[in-house]
Parts: C-alpha cells; sequence; structure tokens
C-alpha cells in the first residue's frame, strides 16, 4: 500500500487536523533520513522521489509534488540542506582554506605527509598500455553520483551533460579526446541517458553537439564511438523501473502531440510505435543502485580489460617505490 505524502485539508485547518499533517510531515521527513543512512551516494530531489517510490511511500503522479514539499522541508529545517546533492555548477570558489592553528599538530601532519608522498605520485597514465581512451557521460547528474565509484575505479572520467548548456564541458572532453586519439588510441564516449524518443538516437546528436565545436577545438568526432548503454526496454522491465506516462521535453512541450515540430519525425514516431507515449528517465536508476553500476561496469568491460586495473597498480607501485626511496636518500643527507 502507498503510503503517501503528508497533506493538510483544503480550507482552513483546525489545530487536529494541523498536528495531524505535523505528524505525517515528521514521518515522511524520518523515512528520507532512513533510506539516506543505507545509500553511499547522494543524489538530487529528483532523485529521492524515485528512491521514496520505491520505498511505496509515493506513487509515480506524486513525483512533482514530492520534489516541491522535499524543497520545502529543506527550507524550514524538517530536512538538511545537504539531503540533496550540491549542484557544482553552482558551488562556490574563493573560500579561505585555514591551516591547523595548533603548530605541533601540524608538524605532526607535516611529518606524516612527507613519509606518505609517494603514495599520491602518479607520474603514469592508466591508458598508456592501452588501444583505447574511455569516458562516461550522463543526463542527469544523480548518474553521476551513482556511477563514480565504478568509474574511478577504472580511470575512467565521468560528467554530467544534459542539456550540454556548458560549451566548456563539451570543449573539455573534445580536447582530451583529441589528444589520446594522437596517441593512436579509439576514442569511447559511453553515454547513459533517458529512454525516450531522443535518448535512443543519442548517439547522433551527441556527434553533432561535439561537431559543433569542431573548428574551434581542432577536431572532428568522426571516428569517435558512441555507446549509449542502459535503460533498454529489457532492462527497464527486469529491473521494475517507472514509466512515466508522457514524453515531456526539458522545455515542457509534449513530443506526443502532434503540434510539436518533432512529432512527426521518423524517430519520433518509430518510438511512439514501439513504446507508446510514455519513457523512462535515467534517475530511475537510482532506486536500483546494485543493477545501475552492474551496467555501468558492464559497459566499460567491453573496452577495457579487467586485468589492466591490477597491471596499472604493478606499475604505479614501482615507480611509488622509487620515489620513496628518492625521498629518503635526501632526508638521510640532512
Amino acid at each position: 500500500m502507498i503510503a503517501g505524502l503528508p497533506h493538510l485539508p483544503r480550507g482552513r485547518p483546525n489545530g487536529a487536523a494541523k498536528a495531524a499533517y505535523q505528524t505525517a510531515l515528521t514521518e515522511f521527513c524520518d523515512r528520507i533520513l532512513q533510506i539516506r543512512s543505507r545509500l553511499d551516494f547522494e543524489v538530487g530531489t529528483r532523485g529521492w522521489c524515485y528512491l521514496l517510490e520505491g520505498e511505496r511511500v509515493i506513487d509515480k503522479g506524486e513525483f512533482d509534488t514530492c520534489e516541491q514539499l522535499i524543497t520545502y522541508c529543506r527550507k524550514d529545517g524538517n530536512l538538511p540542506l545537504d539531503i540533496c546533492a550540491e549542484d557544482g555548477k553552482r558551488a562556490v570558489e574563493g573560500l579561505e582554506d585555514l591551516d591547523e592553528p595548533n603548530v605541533e599538530t601540524r608538524a605532526d601532519d607535516i611529518f606524516r605527509y612527507i613519509h606518505n608522498a609517494h603514495s599520491y605520485y602518479e607520474p603514469i597514465s592508466f591508458w598508456d598500455d592501452l588501444d583505447v581512451y574511455v569516458e562516461t557521460a550522463t543526463e542527469k547528474s544523480d548518474l553521476k553520483s551513482l556511477f563514480s565509484r565504478v568509474t574511478q575505479s577504472f580511470h575512467v572520467p565521468i560528467q554530467n551533460v544534459g542539456g550540454w548548456g556548458d560549451l566548456n564541458v563539451r570543449a573539455g572532453m573534445m580536447r582530451r579526446f583529441k589528444k589520446w586519439e594522437a596517441k593512436g588510441k579509439r576514442c569511447v564516449l559511453l553515454y547513459c541517458g533517458d529512454h525516450d524518443p531522443g535518448g535512443l538516437q543519442i548517439s547522433d546528436f551527441l556527434r553533432c553537439n561535439l561537431a559543433e565545436l569542431g573548428k574551434a577545438v581542432g577536431w572532428s568526432p568522426d571516428n569517435l564511438i558512441i555507446d549509449r548503454f542502459g535503460l533498454d526496454y529489457d532492462f527497464i522491465e527486469a529491473n521494475g523501473l517507472t514509466w512515466i506516462d508522457n514524453l515531456e521535453t526539458g522545455s515542457g512541450k509534449n513530443l506526443s502531440d502532434p503540434k510539436h515540430q518533432d512529432h512527426f519525425k521518423p524517430y519520433v514516431q518509430g518510438y511512439l510505435k514501439r513504446f507508446g507515449a510514455r519513457k523512462v528517465e535515467a534517475n530511475a536508476l537510482v532506486a536500483r543502485p546494485d543493477a545501475g553500476r552492474a551496467l555501468c561496469r558492464q559497459a566499460i568491460l567491453r573496452y577495457v580489460p579487467e586485468s589492466s586495473i591490477k597491471e596499472y597498480r604493478r606499475k604505479l607501485s614501482a615507480v611509488r617505490e622509487e620515489l620513496r626511496q628518492a625521498i629518503a636518500a635526501r632526508m638521510a643527507a640532512e
């Protein structure tokens, strides 16, 4: 049975109604905090909707109202402000970063760092001995948080490219591909986004978006392998992900509406005939974190052998030992 969201009755509520609402609101927030205690990744407000749906607290028709309620609860203190992931694009810069004020404690910190500095030494790249270079992009920031543990283990950069609004994000990715392509690597962009008409055509859209900056960057994505992974029909059904009964786009328009300028395009009509006027948002994966991470891992393993992690660590350990010995020799000479 769906618990539902807390609601005040219409009109002017009496004292008992207000008390009942506050009790329901407290239980709602407590449920969120309980879920959070089990998570090892951060989510935004939309991601919380999927998690709460999976816990049978809300149904899919309450997503928009739930987002508004979570925002309200963060503002009035019923929920911690940081219950939702910070938007990196709006992160503050230039804050002071003060050192430990106790001189003896700070000296101990520096001493420990010197003795372990070699552990942070990375003069060689994970990609040097491979014939590929791989990056990952997601349409939703929730997936960036979810996948990071997997991508970090394979040294694969990951970024949120929803909307492709920032030209610098595109250009930075292209410069990295340009660098590695010049070294003879096959460049691969793995992408995980929504299951909707545009999402299933993403390879063409992404290539065009990158090509727009080809002259500015001095690199063409013609040879780039773009591999969309995840959120196909079989995966959605096998994992019970939530279908949303519309094809609304980020602009608020609906692709299933004949008045939409893209409605009669083949990719939209083909999607409608196959799946109907419904979609699955990529955020839905946060409710199935193990399956989502396995999906990301499998996509990377199509191009990067798992044994490469162990081999890279072996090579890194050797050069770090050389640095450790060099540091020890310098210290002994003082």
